[in-house]
């Protein structure tokens, strides 16, 4: 069954002034979000959710991709994804969603991103947070670009409904000063070309 749409929203917002300072580059988080019909509402418990992901997913990646381009004009440095399952759904519904190639590689692929898709996922009533972590979209050591963005929709995510998002930055986190996994890295004598430090 095709992508039933509800509603698309975006948000952009920009920060000048962080911990009493002022910002040097002021940094901006993007949004972009789709409330769907949960396409897997009312069935029960449905073994193989392929199907549905696989048409769902390029349509949405592509959806969200371009809403998150037209408010960027294509400079994005951090990225992420995230969901809020209606509680007539499973929270297996949103990760389905979000977690196949069908749909993040719409959005790693425009913008030549290197490193994965961070991500949230969760099931909740309407006006639940949506929270979508951030990380640089080349460098998974760059805390930096360790972000999160959090909003909600008070008429969304309804008890049959998903909510799919993505999430951008152009620049890092305002007056950034923890440094990095690497420096880190080297102090513990771990290999710095292994930023997830295991």
């Amino acid at each position: 069954m095709p992508v039933e749409l509800r509603r698309t929203l975006s948000q952009v917002q920009t920060t000048y002034r962080e911990g009493w300072k002022d910002v040097a580059e002021p940094t901006i988080l993007v949004t972009a979000m789709a409330i769907i019909r949960n396409p897997w509402f009312g069935m029960g418990h449905v073994e193989d959710l392929g199907p549905e992901i696989r048409e769902h997913g390029p349509v949405l990646g592509k959806l969200l991709t371009d809403m998150v381009l037209k408010e960027t004009g294509g400079t994005v440095e951090g990225y992420g994804k995230a969901s809020v399952v209606g509680m007539g759904g499973e929270q297996e519904h949103g990760q389905g969603l979000t977690h196949t190639l069908w749909f993040g590689n719409q959005y790693r692929e425009a913008v030549d991103a290197k490193s994965y898709l961070v991500f949230s996922n969760t099931r909740g009533a309407a006006g639940t947070s949506l929270i979508i972590p951030l990380m640089d979209k080349d460098d998974g050591g760059r805390r930096s670009h360790y972000q999160t963005i959090h909003i909600q929709v008070p008429d969304a995510p309804a008890e049959d409904e998903i909510i799919i998002a993505l999430g951008a930055s152009i620049g890092g986190h305002p007056n950034h000063r923890i440094g990095d996994r690497y420096a880190d890295l080297k102090e513990m004598g771990r290999d710095v070309d292994n930023p997830a430090g295991v």
